[in-house]
Order: C-alpha cells, then structure tokens, then sequence
C-alpha cells in the first residue's frame, strides 16, 4: 500500500462527501478509492468513516486522523514547493475559511492581485457563519472579534473597525429619529446571530452602546428583534427596505449611508469596535506560501480600506 496516496485519498474522501466524487476529482476508479481507504482502515487498525446509504461521517478516530494527514500533506507540499522554487515561485494550495460577509467584502477585492503575484498558489476558500471555531482545520481562518478577544489561539491583527446603528430614511420618517440611545427601545430591530457578535452582546436581548465622548457611562437598550439572522445581506437588506434598526459595520454601511440608502443615527454613540484576524492553526509548521499570503494580508487591507473609501467619496 502507498501510504501517502491512501492519505491523499481519504483527505479527498472527506472533502469530496463520498467515494465515487473523489473518484471522479482524482481521475480514478470508485472501486481503487474504495479499497485504498479500506486498506488505510486495515493498516490502522480501526474505522475512520462510517458508511451509510445516504451519507458518509468521520468516526472520532478518523476526524483525529484527517487533521494529522492534513498537517502532513501540507508539509509535504511545502517541501516540495521549497526544493523546487524560491518564494517567488511559491506552490501549492493556501485552504482559508471565512464567514460569508468576510469572504465577500475583506478577502474577495484582493484575490486577483494574489493571483497575479503567485499564479501557482491556488487560494481554496470555504464559508463558514462560524469561521472561527474551525481554526484548527484550514490554513488561514478569517474572523472578527470585540477588543477583549484574547483567545488562546495564534492570530494577525488585519483591520480595525467599528459598529454603528443605522436605518433607512423612510423607515425614519414613520418612526421619528433616535436622539439618545433609550429612544431605540421605540424601534424595530434587525439583529446579527452570527457568532461574534454573539460574543460581543450575551444571548439576551439587550443592545450596549459605548458613547465616544469621555466620561460617558454605557446604555444599555432592550432591543427586541423583529429579524435575526446570521446573514450579513438579508439584515442589510431588511434595513434598506425600511424594515428597522440595524447594527452594522461602518466599512460595510459606507456606500448606503453615501448614496442615502441608509442613515447613520446616534452618531456619538457606537456599538462596539472590532479587529479582524487571521488566524492560524496551533502546533503546525507554518509554509511558506502561508506566511507570504499573511505578509500579503497585512499590506493588502488597508490599501483596499483606502482604495473602498475614495470610491465612496
């Protein structure tokens, strides 16, 4: 049995949902995938998937098993990419994982110029609403958290922002205009679900605004939801449509509040301030090709924060 290759298989395997898909995207016959993992499982001495007629799952051993072929092959990969060419030439595949709104709005506007730096390193992207509880599975795991995040995790501080409270113009117009933070106990609100935002708030109900003048103690708002949700765009859209109160980010709110689709209200107060991460897996050799995209994230934010902005303006 070729080890490595039965590694490689059952990787794709997993990733693939089934043994006829890795199959197909290894060129390869179902039964020589199936008995290739078969052959795995009797090397090993125990099951690594359960097989079903609908679906196929990890057992524990083989979801432990997965994350040290990963690191491995990844190794491996690294290695070759070393030997073969020097950083400028890097190889090979960078696995990131986001949540939908980061993909979407930090990571997409800088893919093409990564590409055109590093054609032979393909950048393979999953989205998670839940990004961050997957750090140790991907290569590079995107995510935001509040100032207090010290997680025992290793993380590059990306980009900073903040959170502010908008709604529409027209909804305004029906509802009146919140002067002071307890007037927002009068309005409709649509709440973000997602899991750091969740950190930020608790599981209840209430709202916290941080007044940006100094001396200033916190509000705190009963701010019962009319829509919740984990997705960026339907809150963003529920909001432009004048169905209520929305927190949001500053960078994701600009180009409504600059074509009048949304209004800022409450603009001495805020929500909460932010970092994005990039965050890497623990007790793994980071390659090359990983720490040249970090270096290439860490240059690249701020000038698309920049170059967003202009466009605004």
């Amino acid at each position: 049995m070729d080890r490595l290759q039965a590694m490689k298989v059952f990787e794709r395997v997993v990733e693939e949902g089934g043994f006829a898909a890795a199959a197909r995207a290894m060129d390869m016959s179902p039964p020589v995938v199936t008995r290739m993992v078969a052959e795995l499982e009797q090397h090993l001495g125990t099951r690594l998937l359960q097989r079903t007629t609908r679906k196929l799952a990890l057992t524990d051993a083989g979801d432990a098993y997965l994350q040290r072929v990963r690191a491995i092959l990844h190794e491996i990969d690294d290695a070759e990419s070393a030997a073969a060419a020097s950083t400028r030439d890097l190889r090979g595949t960078i696995r990131i994982v986001a949540s939908p709104v980061l993909a979407t709005n930090f990571l997409a506007p800088m893919v093409s110029v990564w590409h055109a730096r590093h054609p032979k390193v393909m950048l393979d992207v999953s989205l998670d609403a839940y990004a961050s509880s997957r750090v140790d599975e991907f290569d590079v795991t995107l995510m935001v958290a509040g100032e207090d995040f010290d997680a025992n995790i290793v993380a590059r501080p990306l980009l900073h922002g903040e959170a502010i409270v908008v709604a529409a113009p027209g909804y305004l117009e029906q509802r009146g205009i919140p002067r002071e933070p307890q007037d927002l106990v009068k309005h409709d609100h649509l709440r973000d679900s997602s899991a750091p935002v969740r950190a930020m708030t608790g599981s209840g109900r209430k709202l916290c605004l941080k007044s940006l003048l100094a001396g200033v103690k916190d509000e705190e708002v009963d701010a019962p939801a009319v829509l919740q949700s984990v997705s960026t765009e339907v809150l963003m859209r529920a909001a432009i449509d004048g169905m209520g109160v929305l927190v949001t980010s500053r960078l994701l709110a600009e180009d409504h509040l600059a074509h009048g689709e949304l209004v800022h209200i409450l603009p001495s107060w805020m929500f909460s301030r932010y970092t994005i991460y990039a965050a890497l897996p623990s007790g793994r050799m980071l390659p090359a090709r990983t720490k040249v995209f970090l270096d290439f994230l860490t240059e690249q934010a701020p000038l698309a924060l920049a170059e967003q902005r202009a466009q605004v303006s």
